[in-house]
């Protein structure tokens, strides 16, 4: 009985007003995360705290949802679109042939996709250059391991995990260049997204042959990563949002990636008028993404390591240090 009323709970939950507003709303935004939902503590949650962000300081609310699997991406948009949300942000790569398809049909709705470039002429692509990021983490990795060797759990196999993992093995080799670089990826498909099982047992399985420094890039599936670290008495890494508090003196820094400027800023344009189309691409220079450092993990990274850091940080913004992207080796 309950699985014949979901369709129906799921359309009466989408089409229900804003809580505490009207339908006559000047402005109606409305965020779709990906099926791993707003509590991953990472990519997400990033997204949500945009949202919050911008409903906290405008006082313009939003309406939110989280689909059970990838079949309602698509009924999900096309709802909020024909109850006239007028600007729809969807959370994930996953989204892409959705948007290629429903943009078209509602010229009028304005669409923000996070994490891949749709070419529509009512759709903002928002990117980041997570190599960026990367290398700087991968540069802390080097300089904090004293076994030579470290580690990387990535999520879903694909290019833009791929990107993750790249940049950090340069940033590594470019403090060590003769460091072990160790790679995993916890599946092929969107369940590697939610697996921390899997991705805690990759780390292990590093950790084992010497590895003393994990980072990862699963969603939350790298929350198994933290945990497997902290149990070992090793380190990690965390990523997209800054993870230094789920496991202090265990996670070592978070390559931390704006998802929610991004969010925040794109509702914020859309209210004011000023938004537009395109892709925006957010990297060291823009703010989008970097490595965090607060009261949970400034004992771990020294004053020397951070100085060089930053000043690799400085180069990478100046063009002095080309940081390899993954997908302009696909181009070639």
């Amino acid at each position: 009985m309950f699985r014949k009323l979901l369709p129906a709970l799921f359309l009466f939950c989408l089409l229900s007003p804003l809580s505490g507003a009207g339908n006559a709303l000047a402005f109606k935004p409305a965020v779709i995360y990906d099926q791993v939902g707003k509590s991953d503590r990472s990519f997400n949650e990033a997204a949500f705290r945009g949202a919050e962000r911008f409903t906290g300081e405008t006082g313009v609310p939003y309406r939110e949802f989280t689909p059970t699997n990838e079949s309602q991406y698509d009924q999900a948009v096309r709802r909020f679109a024909e109850r006239g949300y007028d600007m729809i942000v969807v959370v994930g790569f996953s989204y892409a042939s959705v948007l290629e398809k429903l943009a078209p049909e509602f010229p009028d709705v304005r669409f923000v996709i996070v994490d891949m470039v749709v070419d529509q002429p009512n759709v903002q692509s928002v990117v980041f250059k997570e190599h960026e990021g990367s290398f700087l983490v991968g540069m802390i990795a080097a300089m904090k391991s004293e076994t030579g060797k470290v580690g990387f759990v990535g999520g879903m196999d694909i290019p833009l995990i791929r990107k993750f993992a790249l940049g950090y093995e340069e940033g590594a080799r470019f403090v060590d260049p003769d460091i072990e670089v160790f790679r995993n990826m916890t599946g092929t498909t969107p369940a590697a997204w939610g697996d921390p099982i899997k991705a805690g047992e990759l780390a292990r399985s590093q950790f084992d042959r010497g590895a003393d420094v994990v980072y990862q890039a699963a969603g939350s599936s790298g929350l198994g990563v933290l945990q497997t670290a902290a149990d070992l008495g090793k380190f990690s890494i965390g990523t997209d949002a800054n993870q230094n508090y789920l496991h202090p003196g265990s996670v070592l820094t978070s390559m931390v990636k704006r998802v929610d400027l991004a969010v925040f800023e794109a509702l914020l344009a859309a209210n004011d008028g000023s938004w537009k189309p395109g892709v925006r691409v957010l990297g060291l220079a823009e703010g989008g993404v970097g490595y965090s450092l607060d009261k949970y993990n400034e004992s771990l990274i020294t004053p020397a390591m951070r100085e060089r850091v930053e000043a690799a940080r400085a180069d990478i913004i100046a063009g002095r240090i080309k940081v390899t992207d993954y997908f302009d080796i696909m181009d070639k």
